[in-house]
């Protein structure tokens, strides 16, 4: 199958750049920070922020846990070398493991602990942006978003994304523009949580694969009896639609109940609101 999920990555990254700078520019800031993780996603957004901001006002921070491989490292600090932003390294090992000793159950699953992990990261990102008046900024792919492939309030938290509409083979285009180190580009997609650990072989499918359907279904709004013509399997659809659609509330602030005239999140969503 030839789906066409290509764009013209110098139209593609000079927008992305522009939407970094105007928005947070916007609400009067000029400063971004970013939880660095070796992987291509983290990257490319290290990469759009120092080109929108300027590498001076790009804080990189690299988070390792004591099972997090060393080439999560290494592999950090040569974005961090390239752009030449400001960094630091956080070793969150002693963090999480206090965090783990209060966890109710003897035997804490590897998700759980994934888990603890993002949020552990997500909590030292948002005290750095608070200590420097900046943002946090997302580096969360279109394929993680839709399929809820994140923790919430952990990595898929942010004030400001600019790779989210991206699905990972898109991004992976855009990493090659970019000229993010090679070492980055070939790896394996993974989260790093614990040794061994990959997107694909959790997911049981390609992101290629995934890309393919997701793109068909969501952008094109194609049916199910189209995708099926198109040669789709009906056991991989829903499984993918399973994900998607368990995931929802992943993608959602949380549902507020309504008992006012009008309330946030349901018909008080925009700041010119404020003004009305």
């Amino acid at each position: 199958m030839n789906t066409n999920l290509s764009y013209n990555n110098e139209h593609l990254s000079n927008l992305l750049i522009g939407f970094l700078k105007n928005e947070i520019g916007r609400i009067g800031l000029k400063k971004a920070i970013i939880g660095l993780s070796g992987g291509i996603d983290s990257a490319v957004s290290a990469y759009l922020a120092a080109l929108a901001l300027g590498p001076k006002n790009v804080t990189c921070i690299i988070m390792p846990y004591k099972t997090s491989s060393p080439d999560s490292t290494e592999d950090a600090l040569k974005v961090v070398s390239q752009l030449k932003v400001n960094h630091r390294i956080a070793d969150i090992t002693s963090s999480v493991d206090a965090a783990l000793k209060q966890c109710v159950g003897d035997d804490i699953s590897k998700v759980r602990k994934g888990n603890i992990m993002a949020r552990m990261r997500m909590i030292l990102l948002y005290d750095e942006s608070a200590q420097q008046n900046g943002l946090v900024i997302g580096t969360g792919n279109k394929t993680e978003i839709l399929l809820g492939y994140s923790t919430i309030f952990g990595d898929s938290a942010s004030a400001i994304n600019p790779v989210g509409d991206l699905y990972k083979t898109q991004l992976r285009s855009l990493a090659e523009y970019l000229k993010v180190p090679s070492e980055i580009l070939k790896k394996k997609p993974s989260a790093d949580l614990w040794k061994g650990q990959t997107d694909e072989d959790e997911l049981g499918f390609t992101y290629e694969q995934v890309d393919q359907y997701l793109y068909q279904k969501v952008d094109k709004k194609k049916s199910r009896e189209a995708l099926i013509k198109m040669g789709f399997k009906e056991s991989f659809m829903d499984r993918v639609d399973k994900l998607i659609e368990r995931s929802q509330f992943k993608r959602l602030p949380p549902l507020i109940a309504k008992v006012s005239k009008r309330t946030v999140n349901v018909d008080f969503r925009y700041n010119r609101d404020w003004k009305t």
